[in-house]
Order: C-alpha cells, then structure tokens, then sequence
C-alpha cells in the first residue's frame, strides 16, 4: 500500500525545514564569519613592552585600615590597571642598624608585616608591584635636614636593596632606585650630581641582582624641569650625564615621568617647555648612547583638573578640566602605544590617597579615586579604554601581555635573547595558564629543556586540533629536549576555529624524573579567521541541517495525515 501526504503534511515539513534552518542560521556568527578581519599586530621587538600599559601610583603604606588597601585595589583591579607602583621608604623598614633593624619593638611586630600585606592584596587582585626604594633612615647620615637626602655609605643602600629584594623574591619583580635625583628635594638640599647618582645605581643593581638575577632595574625617573642651577639640573642634561658617567649597564628599563602641564598630548616636544612628549628628548639620547633596545616606562603621568578659582602661581603642573583630564589620559596612552615601540607601562599620578593632601592644594586633583572611594571622570575613562584588553586579536605575544594569564608558581625569567624579555617558567605540576584571544588559529612558542615532561592543552574545553597526541579529552606535548635550547620554537596548537572568542588552556603535568626541568613559555601567536573557510563552514552547516530536514520528512516522522 503507498502511502501519500496530505497537503497539511507538506506545509508541516515545509515549516520544519525552515525552522531547522533558522535556528542553525541563528547560532552561527555569520556577521563574523563574513567581516573583515583585523589587522595581525605587529610583535613589539623591545622587551618589557608588551604589557598591560595601565598602572597607578599608589599611596597605600599611609593606608592605617587594610579594608581600605583592599577596596583601593579592587577598584584599581575593576578599572583594568594591572601596575601597582608604590614606595618601600628605607625608614619605615630598616630602623635601625643590622638585621635586628626590621623590627619594630614599639609595636612589637616585624616592619616587614605592612608591606607584606600590600603585596599580598596586589597578588590577590592580580596586579604587578613596582617598588620605589628611597628615603634613608636617620642613623644613615649625619646631615638630616631633608628624609630623601642619600646615605653617607652608598653601601648601606646596597645592603638594603639587597634585603627588599631577597625578602620579597619570587613576589617583586620590578624595582626602581631612588627618585628624581635631579632636583634638590629628593637628593636631599644638595646640588644635583649624577656621577654620585651613577654609584648609587650601580650599587644597588648589582646587590639586587645578587639577590635575585631575575629582577627587572628601572632607573630613577627624572623631574621634568628647565632649570639648570646649584639646586636643580635639566632632566635632559642629567640623563646626558649619567651615561656620560657609565649609567648604561646598570638599569633594565628607563623611568621617566610625563606629566601634561595642561597641554594636550599630540603637542610636539620642545627643548625650552614642559610637556607631556618631552620624554622623546630623552628617547634621543638613550638612542645617541647606543641603548635603543631598552624601553620607557612612566613614573608618574597625568594630567591636573584643580578648580579654575585657583590661581596660577597654585599651578605648577597648569590646570585641564576633569573631562579634558580623563581625555587626555586615555589619547595619550594610544597615541604612545601606536608611535612609541619603546613606551611600556604608565603610572597615572595618582589613584587615591588616605586624606593626607587637602583640597586647597593643587596636587589633591590628580586623583583617580577621592579618598571616600568616588571614582572621578579619570577612572572612568580608563575603565572605558581596557575593555577587552586581556583578549588577544591576530598577532605576536610575548608572555608579560595581559591576555595570558599565570596560576601557580610561574617565575619570570630574564631572557634576552627572547622579543619579550622574559621566559615563564615552571616545575610544579599543576601550574596553568590560559590565554584568551580572537582569531582562527594560535600557536606557542617555547624553549625544550631536558626532562621539561608533559603539558596539557585543551581549547574551549576539548582538545586542540593541530596537537597529534591525545589523552582523556586534551591534548598531550612533551617539551623535554636532550639539552637546553636557547632558541624558541613554536607549536601549532589549534587551526581552523570557528570566529568568536576563544580559550587555551595550559596544565603542567606530572614528571617521573628526580629533578624535574623547567616548562618555559616565552609567547604566542594568534592567527585569523579565514573567511572563506568560516563561510564554507556555515554554508556546509546549512546544507547539512537541510538534508536532515528532507530525509525526515521522507521518512515520514514528523506527521502521521493521510493515503
């Protein structure tokens, strides 16, 4: 007997092809599949450039109440900012002579406590410490008439860098010695003398990297100012002298500071004003001394938004509104990171302060934050400007980008000869990362080492694609290598991905070997989509889904009408 359907049958199966279609059309990203594709970005050839450009100086060691550290950093966290730059001043940790000096017996507890909890809330919120190390304690020096004047013994500074940075190892990884040695405050009502400068700086890197090889020097940033005097020297005319004075091998990075003085950031530099490009003056002699290879990073940078019932000699810094403020911030950051190869990270001066800077004082209207937690046009704008900045789109990585992301006891290593600067490096099994990013395809690049073992990859979830071996759901690479291997090699992991965001994840696996090698990452890379192949795809994903349709209307399944 043949069987026939009705024509309320065939309405029925013409509704439910068209549904199979809608809803396989509404699940697939055509737009994306189809649209043009970004740009691959350029890799930064300088190290310590790929980063997160957004830090703040902070002023948490005034701080008296932790839940007001922690909701300071919560903010900051919330607002993108992945730098904490903050002082460790020498007095308040080292009050007297010797080891016995970090301990407070007044308050019956380590001077260390403070300072550990800072770093702990940074860690807490996966934010970076840059820390400052000035302001000698008393018994330090025989003339005390200003706290930031250097010691008698250069030595004693070099023994103190020596204890920061061995007490905070592993934790602290960036360091700036002294500050604005170029004006009399801060070297301590004397005439500016960088050759001293120089031996101080020398010191102090060769004792922290005594105590820790792999920390990262930056050199005392320098106040912008024109003067040239017994009290104060050019910034330029300093910088020129400290390389003069054999500077060069003794900083990993230099500190500058950039503030605006109330012009806008595209304003070209000149040698007799203050402003915020003045910073390629220096750029000019970095380059003159051969030492282009290393980066810029900013101190302190910003812009001032004191009221106009303010008069002019209350302005040192000049005067922007709140709104050309927040403006001026973000555009200057852009504008440095695409013309600027060698500008890394910049600290907005400042975040908040605990209610030490009155309102009649210009420098209170810096703030990001008011001191009861109000954030200012400032904050906002910057939270604008990170969106997606831990996203990767197509290009090349170096591990310190914000887009990948450290569980576990990863320490950075430095390595020149990698584009970033710096090797993430772990022996713990268990250690992860992930790395998120937008595009078709991405690879690894690593360095081999003897008895490195497994790591385990997946890609949203499930294995990757370009790895040969798998095991339970992810995928298997083994990255031992019979001797170490300076150069890095990279690792196809996924090809072919659908557009959209997606996630790589890295485990450390477990070693059968008696001294375990390290798993070294030194970047990635990210490639497009290919569109052809995303509209291939979504084509081939229709037709099937209309197939499906029409051999179950054929089948008969979807109604029972009719002869």
């Amino acid at each position: 007997m043949r069987i026939y359907p009705s024509l309320a049958g065939v309405f029925v199966a013409v509704a439910v092809m068209a549904v199979a279609v809608i809803v396989v059309a509404s699940t697939f990203p055509f737009d994306q599949a189809v649209a043009p594709q970004p740009t691959p970005i350029p890799a930064r050839a300088i190290p310590f450039t790929d980063v997160n450009p957004y830090g703040a100086d902070f002023l948490l060691d005034t701080e008296a109440e932790e839940w007001k550290i922690d909701k300071t950093l919560e903010m900051a966290h919330e607002a993108g900012i992945g730098w904490v730059k903050q002082q460790f001043p020498w007095e308040d940790i080292q009050l007297s002579p010797g080891p016995n000096g970090y301990w407070d017996n007044r308050l019956n507890e380590s001077t260390w406590d403070k300072y550990d909890r800072i770093v702990n809330l940074a860690e807490k919120y996966d934010m970076q410490v840059i820390a400052r190390l000035d302001r000698p304690p008393a018994w330090t020096r025989v003339d005390n008439r200003r706290p930031e004047r250097p010691p008698d013994d250069f030595s004693l500074y070099g023994d103190f860098v020596y204890a920061v940075v061995s007490h905070f190892k592993g934790r602290i990884h960036y360091y700036q010695i002294w500050n604005e040695p170029n004006i009399y405050p801060e070297w301590g009502d004397q005439a500016p003398d960088p050759a001293a400068y120089v031996r101080l700086l020398r010191i102090a890197y060769q004792r922290a990297k005594e105590a820790d090889p792999n920390v990262v020097i930056l050199s005392a940033p320098l106040a912008q100012t024109l003067e040239n005097s017994p009290r104060n020297m050019s910034d330029v005319n300093f910088l020129r002298q400290m390389y003069a004075d054999g500077a060069k091998p003794y900083f990993d990075i230099l500190f500058a500071n950039a503030y605006g003085f109330g012009l806008p950031p595209e304003d070209p530099p000149a040698p007799d004003r203050l402003d915020f490009q003045r910073v390629t003056l220096l750029r000019q002699i970095m380059a003159e001394n051969g030492d282009a290879g290393k980066p810029i990073w900013f101190n302190e940078f910003g812009w001032n938004a004191a009221p106009d019932t303010f008069s002019p000699d209350q302005l040192p810094w000049g005067r922007v509104t709140e709104q050309q403020q927040a403006q001026y911030t973000v555009d200057a950051v852009r504008y440095a990171r695409s013309h600027w190869p060698w500008a890394g990270v910049f600290n907005i001066w400042f975040f908040r302060e605990s209610g030490n800077i009155s309102r009649d004082q210009a420098a209170y209207y810096f703030r990001m934050v008011d001191p009861g937690f109000t954030p200012r046009p400032i904050y906002n704008a910057v939270k604008q400007a990170t969106r997606n900045i831990d996203v990767a789109v197509p290009g090349r990585y170096a591990v310190t980008d914000p887009a990948i992301a450290f569980s576990g006891k990863w320490e950075p290593l430095l390595r020149p000869s990698t584009a970033g600067g710096i090797v993430a490096s772990s022996t713990t099994a268990g250690d992860n990362l992930t790395i998120t990013f937008l595009g078709g395809g991405l690879s690894l690049v690593v360095q081999r080492a003897p008895n490195a073992g497994d790591v385990y990859i997946t890609m949203d979830g499930r294995e990757a694609n370009a790895v040969p071996k798998h095991a339970q759901g992810r995928s298997v690479i083994d990255l031992s290598a019979p001797n170490h291997q300076e150069a890095p090699i990279e690792i196809p992991i996924a090809d072919g991905l659908s557009p959209g965001q997606h996630v790589l994840r890295l485990v450390v696996g477990p070693s059968s070997a008696p001294e375990r090698g390290p798993v070294q990452v030194t970047g990635f890379e990210v490639r497009p989509v290919d569109s052809n192949a995303a509209l291939d795809r979504a084509i081939g994903t229709l037709g099937g889904a209309l197939v499906v349709a029409i051999a179950a209307v054929l089948a008969g399944r979807f109604w029972p009408w009719g002869r």
